[in-house]
């Protein structure tokens, strides 16, 4: 389907306020994912475009943007919010066909940046250093203060809501920011930094370029100019980047993938879990890093478990994204023969259940019906490797001592969630688990945007969100007074 109407320029690089040309003149087509058709073209940025908008952002952090107060900063966000408030529906639009997702996912994305952007903007003056008790004669304090100019390289699949977490907390605490969106899905990302700049956000606070990450995305990560680089995506390219960021010694936020499990336990409400169980792993069709792509189960209840996840996966209808059903498409070809290749090494294993691809999906989209595997050995590959698709498997555990095992048996650890009545056990559990951010009778609490949220191991570390994200986008400075 053709785009919807833009009120800003897709074939354009965003730098300091002003709608550019790549310096190369060059663009990229953009594809639909539910058709497979080419629908536009956005800008092809380079190191050259990478460079000018850095000095933007220098200027604005050394200039207007940089001479704001905290209450200032937290106004002009506020006006972000709003007027995001008041374009859901068109951004809602927008992001389902770039992305491919059901169109009520995309607006609860939409719904998400705006709660962002007012969190952070309630946010921006709260931040405050403390007094440190120390030796006689002496006044000692910190203060909190933006690093300076702060790079964001943000995946497909969540454009809108990543850019709330990572843009939104950089620019509270006073940086300027550099934004380099994922070339498959670019344009909620300039719609809003045409927002940020009708809502009063000086020039060059906020740039976005357009590009391949190999390209824009390596000109941002290695520039001397940048002094914290904030990324979400794949744990290859998160190594490359932080390879990359160490060359200028700048810190780096990484948020990678993920094998997110969740325990359920023989006494657990089956009735309350069923709905996360299935609905945490085929969100956006599994391409999710936070997925809870692995079910373990405990041998009592494991048989009604199967049953009646399988009861859930045959009705899922797989469509379009403006059909609004369940599951939308993969993002891109590319992801598809991936996902493809997944459920091949999957032949061997028991499948229950799957959803179903609608006769009237259009024949070129990237449609995979999720599929759900029983039995899966905790060392399959299903069971270890991040997917990115709406595959999920189903492993019996016998005890506590057995689930925790299987849980921490993977080399990434971001989100987990235990099915227990059991108050001790949750208690329990809540420690064992390696992730950084386990839920309790629920998962994802609703997207939490005031919740901490990071990673162990290949799942990366920092802390994006909450109040926790501010620290991430300042540095602390120590002041000794020597007063007798």
């Amino acid at each position: 389907m053709p785009l919807p109407d833009l009120w800003f320029a897709p074939s354009l690089c965003f730098i300091d306020s002003q709608w550019r040309k790549a310096e190369s003149g060059d663009t990229l087509p953009i594809f639909d994912p539910s058709t497979g058709e080419e629908i536009g073209a956005i800008a092809k940025g380079g190191a050259a475009d990478i460079d000018q908008a850095v000095n933007a952002a220098e200027r604005s952090r050394q200039g207007d943007w940089g001479r704001m107060t905290a209450p200032e900063r937290g106004r002009v966000l506020a006006r972000i919010g709003q007027i995001v408030l008041e374009r859901v529906d068109a951004l809602a639009r927008i992001e389902a066909t770039d992305v491919g997702k059901p169109l009520k996912q995309a607006k609860a994305d939409a719904v998400a940046l705006a709660r962002y952007m007012e969190f952070y903007a309630g946010a921006a003056d709260k931040l405050h250093g403390q007094t440190i008790p120390y030796l006689d004669g002496y006044t000692v304090y910190t203060l909190r203060e933006p690093h300076g100019v702060t790079g964001h390289i943000i995946p497909w699949n969540y454009p809108m809501q990543i850019i709330g977490r990572s843009v939104g907390a950089a620019l509270a605490t006073g940086n300027a920011a550099v934004l380099k969106p994922a070339e498959e899905a670019c344009l909620t990302a300039l719609a809003f930094a045409d927002i940020a700049r009708e809502a009063g956000l000086p020039a060059g606070a906020l740039n976005v370029v357009p590009g391949l990450g190999e390209e824009a995305g390596a000109a941002l990560s290695s520039h001397p100019g940048i002094h914290h680089i904030s990324f979400t995506g794949s744990v290859g390219v998160g190594k490359l980047i932080q390879s990359t960021a160490s060359q200028n010694v700048v810190p780096v936020t990484l948020e990678l993938g993920g094998k997110s499990p969740q325990l359920v336990f023989d006494d657990a409400d089956l009735d309350a879990a069923l709905p996360f169980l299935v609905n945490a792993g085929i969100q956006n069709a599994g391409q999710t890093c936070s997925a809870s792509s692995r079910i373990l189960v405990q041998r009592g209840v494991y048989n009604e478990v199967m049953s009646r996840m399988a009861e859930h996966y045959s009705a899922l209808r797989v469509g379009p994204a403006m059909a609004d059903l369940d599951v939308g498409p993969l993002i891109s070809a590319k992801q598809k023969k991936i996902v493809s290749s997944f459920l091949e090494q999957g032949g061997q294993l028991e499948m229950v259940a799957k959803g179903r691809i609608m006769d009237d999906a259009p024949s070129d989209g990237n449609y995979i019906a999720p599929h759900l595997f029983a039995g899966v050995s905790p060392d399959h590959a299903l069971a270890q490797d991040e997917i990115f698709g709406p595959v999920q498997v189903v492993i019996p555990f016998q005890d506590e001592s057995d689930a925790v095992a299987i849980a921490n048996g993977t080399k990434f650890g971001l989100v987990a969630s235990v099915w227990t009545r059991d108050g001790a056990r949750q208690m329990r559990l809540a420690r064992a688990l390696r992730s950084g951010q386990v839920f309790l009778n629920n998962y994802g609490a609703g997207g939490g945007v005031e919740l901490p949220f990071g990673g162990t191991g290949l799942s990366g570390h920092g802390r994006e969100k909450g109040f926790e994200a501010l620290y991430g986008f300042t540095t602390l400075k120590t002041v000794a007074a020597l007063h007798g």
